[in-house]
C-alpha cells in the first residue's frame, strides 16, 4: 500500500523497536514509543482545542521534545512552524508578522521569551500538553482527511532581500525526499546521525524521518562543540556516530585546525555534505584521514524539499576543480536554461531549474513571490507544469555531471567581464596556508573584496592570486579575519560580511 503519510514511519516502528532510543542530546533520550506517545497527546491536545489545517509555531530549544512536537502538530491536522531563540528577534518578528499564528507551543526556556513578542494568539507549554490523555478516535477521524498534498510545515528562508519567506511542504514531497535519501545513504537500523543543522532548517528532515523509517538513532550535538574541533570529534566517537549530514563549514572546520592529527571520528563511514562548495584541499584531508569513508554531494534549494540531486565522489579532484552535484534524484529532473528560456547547450552555463514531486507548495500567504519562481515549464506549452527556478548557474560536465557554477546574484560584471565570484574562492581555498575564504562584490565602488582565515599576510595573498588569475579577477581589497561569520545553519555569512565592509 501506497504510504501517503510520514507519521506512518512512526506507527510502523513502534510496533518493532519500542525502547530504543529514537533521538537524543548530551543531557537526555527519547525513546520510538515515548515520541509515539506524547506526539499523539499533543496531536489530541491541539485538536481538541480546535486547531485545524493552520500553522502551530514550535518555539523550543534544540532537544528531542521539540522534533516530538513536530510530529504532534503533524497528528492535529496542522502544520508545524520551528522557531528557536538563536534566530536574530527581529526575524521571529518577521515570521509572526507573516503567520499571525493562533497556537505557539513553548518549553521552560522559551515561554519567558515568548512575553515579547507581539502575537494575539494561545502559548502553550510543552510539559503540559504532553500529559493529554491520547483520543485514538479524534486522531483517526483527523487522519482518514489527511491526504499527501496537505502540508506538515513551514520553514522559513532568509532570502536574498532579508525579507523571510515561509516554504510550505507536504507528505508527499518529504516521502518522496527520505525514500530517495534513505537508499542513497544506505540507512538502516544501525545508523547513528550526528545532527548539526538547526531544527528550524529543511536540512534535519535528513535525520529526523529517516530516524523514524529505519528505528536508527539522532544524537543532537550541542552547538557549542562546533567552536572546538577535538571535543567534537571526542562526541562522535562516544557516541559512535556513524552518518553525519552536514554543511561544508562544519567539515572544514575540523580539518582547518589539524584535529586528525589528535584524533579521527572512528565511527564515522557515511559523510554527506552540501550547502556549499567543499574546498578541494579540505575535502582531500577528509579523504585521507577516513579512507573508507563514502563521500556524498548534496544539492537542492528548500523549496523543493531538501535535496534534489546527489553525486557519491569516485574520483580524485584537482585543487582548482568543482565536486560535482552529479545527477538527480528519481522523481526528479533538473532542466538547464539560457537567458531565453531555451535549454542551455551542451557544456554552456545555465540557470538551474528543477520539476518533479520534490516541488513544495510554495510560499505561505505570498502568492506573488511563489509565481515569481514557481513558474510554468518554458519546455511545454500543452498543460499546466509547474517548474522551481533556483537562482542557481550550473552546467554539465565532459563526464555529464552537473556541476554547481555559483548563484545567479554572485555572478558579477566588472571591468567588462563576466565573473563568478565563486572562481576565486576555489583559487583563494588552494592557498596551503588559507583556511577559509569568502568573496563579495561592492556594487557601489565596483571592488571586489576578499575576506580570509589563515596564518599568511595579504601581500602573500595577492601574490598568490596574481599569479593564478587573470588581471580583472584579482581582488582590489584583501582582508585578514580572526574567523569566518557563519549563519545560524552554518554557512558563510556574505551578508554580514558586506554589511561589515560597508560600514567602514
Amino acid at each position: 500500500m501506497m504510504q501517503n503519510n510520514v507519521l506512518e514511519y512512526l506507527e510502523n516502528i513502534v510496533k518493532s523497536v519500542p525502547d530504543k532510543i529514537a533521538y537524543a542530546d548530551e543531557n537526555y533520550g527519547a525513546s520510538f514509543r515515548e515520541v509515539y506517545d506524547k506526539s499523539r497527546a499533543i496531536g489530541t491536545f491541539l485538536s481538541q482545542e480546535g486547531y485545524y489545517k493552520e500553522p502551530v509555531v514550535v518555539f523550543m530549544g534544540k532537544h528531542p521534545s521539540a522534533i516530538i512536537t513536530f510530529y504532534g502538530v503533524i497528528y492535529s491536522g496542522c502544520y508545524y512552524v520551528p522557531i528557536d531563540e538563536e534566530m536574530p528577534r527581529h526575524r521571529i518578528e518577521l515570521i509572526f508578522q507573516s503567520l499571525n499564528p493562533k497556537a505557539v507551543i513553548c518549553d521552560e526556556d522559551t515561554i519567558k521569551s515568548i512575553e515579547g513578542f507581539n502575537y494575539s494568539g494561545q502559548t502553550y507549554l510543552y510539559d503540559d500538553i504532553i500529559k493529554t490523555a491520547s483520543d485514538e478516535l479524534l486522531l483517526a477521524n483527523i487522519r482518514d482527511r489527511q491526504i499527501d498534498t496537505d502540508p506538515i510545515y513551514i520553514v522559513f528562508t532568509s532570502g536574498s532581500t532579508g525579507i523571510p519567506k515561509g516554504v510550505v511542504a507536504c507528505h508527499r514531497s518529504v516521502i518522496d525526499y527520505i525514500e530517495n535519501l534513505s537508499d542513497l545513504l544506505r540507512i538502516d537500523e544501525n545508523t547513528v546521525f550526528g545532527n548539526q543543522t538547526p531544527l528550524y532548517v529543511d536540512a534535519c528532515l535528513k535525520e529526523l524521518y529517516p530516524t523514524l523509517k529505519y528505528g536508527a538513532t539522532t544524537y543532537i550535538i550541542p552547538k557549542s562543540l562546533f567552536m572546538f574541533p577535538l571535543k567534537l570529534v571526542d562526541f562522535l566517537n562516544e557516541k559512535k556516530i556513524n552518518t553525519v549530514c552536514w554543511v561544508v563549514s562544519a567539515l572544514t572546520m575540523i580539518s582547518a585546525f589539524g584535529t586528525f592529527e589528535k584524533a579521527k571520528p572512528e565511527y564515522l563511514h557515511t559523510i554527506a555534505f552540501g550547502s556549499e562548495v567543499f574546498p578541494i584541499k579540505q575535502f582531500k584531508l577528509w579523504r585521507q584521514n577516513l579512507p573508507k569513508a563514502r563521500f556524498i554531494n548534496l544539492y537542492g534549494p528548500t523549496e523543493c524539499t531538501g535535496m534534489s540531486c546527489y553525486y557519491e565522489v569516485d574520483r580524485d579532484f584537482e585543487l582548482d576543480e568543482a565536486i560535482p552535484i552529479g545527477r538527480p534524484f528519481k522523481n526528479t529532473e533538473i532542466i538547464l536554461f539560457d537567458d531565453e528560456d531555451k535549454e542551455a547547450k551542451k557544456g554552456e552555463v545555465g540557470e538551474i531549474c528543477i520539476r518533479g514531486t520534490s516541488l513544495t507548495l510554495g510560499y505561505y500567504k505570498n502568492f506573488e513571490k511563489t509565481n515569481e519562481v514557481f513558474v510554468q515549464n518554458p519546455l511545454n506549452s500543452s498543460y499546466p507544469e509547474l517548474i522551481y527556478r533556483t537562482g542557481d548557474l550550473g552546467k554539465y560536465n565532459d563526464r555529464g555531471e552537473l556541476v554547481f557554477v555559483s548563484r545567479k546574484d554572485n555572478q558579477i560584471k566588472h571591468m567588462g567581464h563576466r565573473i563568478e565570484l565563486g572562481e576565486i574562492e576555489v583559487v583563494a581555498n588552494m592557498q596551503e596556508d588559507i583556511k577559509s575564504a569568502c568573496c563579495i562584490f561592492d556594487e557601489v565602488k565596483k571592488k571586489i573584496i576578499l575576506y580570509y582565515v589563515g596564518d599568511i599576510t595579504k601581500a602573500e595573498v595577492a601574490a598568490f592570486l596574481k599569479q593564478k588569475l587573470p588581471r580583472y579577477m584579482v581582488p582590489n581589497v584583501i582582508e585578514n579575519i580572526e574567523s569566518m561569520p557563519l549563519t545560524s545553519n552554518g554557512k558563510i555569512n556574505r551578508v554580514l560580511l558586506k554589511e561589515s565592509y560597508k560600514s567602514k
